[in-house]
């Protein structure tokens, strides 16, 4: 018999500027199905978190733009992530890579230990999955433990029902238990006991200030 799940935390997302899009849709029936098992879901917008393009200059002008500000606090409340993005051109959405540069500014860098599961949507046959293998490299980078398995659902434009469910049962069971594997996965990280962790920018490169960028923190022991 599973057990009662812990208490987590997901900040869920579109990384579509386009009202209901079809990543919008899959963002929407994530985190309802995330709260069908027992999660709280923080529900935002790739508006939310739009900013300027990356200028060192207007960094130090005028500081970190207030999208990143708010992209780091849901973040940083959240345990975990679910990111539905499209694919342009066998990548990401500039916007969402643009905004993922402004918020690794941060220190402490926001991205670092938090869980995330990545979904795409596409007319397409391949559900627009490439842009998913291109995403998880800066995720990575930034220390994300983005989880193995991505969902990427072909066909988009005829695979909703009108109540923003998944037509094909096999493709909602599939959708929900990568979910629900990936809540778990969550959970067991979340509540691990206490142990040390860091994340080191220039791994293995000869530090100097310019480039040195090392970040420590405790994991604290679940009461």
């Amino acid at each position: 018999m599973k057990m009662e799940r812990c208490s987590v935390r997901l900040l869920v997302f579109a990384a579509s500027l386009r009202h209901d899009s079809y990543n919008s849709r899959l963002a929407t029936l994530g985190a309802t199905v995330l709260e069908e098992k027992g999660a709280t879901v923080d529900r935002a917008t790739m508006r939310d978190f739009e900013c300027p393009f990356y200028d060192q200059d207007v960094e130090a002008s005028k500081g970190i733009p207030e999208g990143a500000v708010r992209l780091r606090d849901r973040l940083r409340a959240a345990d975990a992530y679910l990111i539905a993005s499209p694919e342009y051109n066998a990548s990401m959405p500039a916007v969402l890579k643009n905004a993922i540069d402004w918020g690794s500014r941060f220190k402490p860098q926001p991205f670092k230990g938090k869980r995330g599961l990545l979904v795409s949507a596409s007319p397409s046959m391949v559900g627009g999955n490439r842009g998913l293998w291109a995403l998880r490299v800066p995720l990575e980078h930034l220390g994300s433990p983005v989880y193995p398995d991505m969902f990427s659902l072909a066909q988009a434009h005829e695979a909703f029902t009108d109540s923003g469910r998944l037509k094909d049962a096999t493709l909602q069971k599939y959708f929900e238990s990568t979910i629900d594997c990936f809540v778990d996965a969550v959970e067991a990280t979340k509540h691990f006991p206490a142990m040390k962790t860091q994340w080191i920018e220039f791994l293995g490169e000869r530090p100097t200030k310019a480039t040195e960028r090392v970040e420590e923190s405790e994991v604290p022991e679940a009461a």
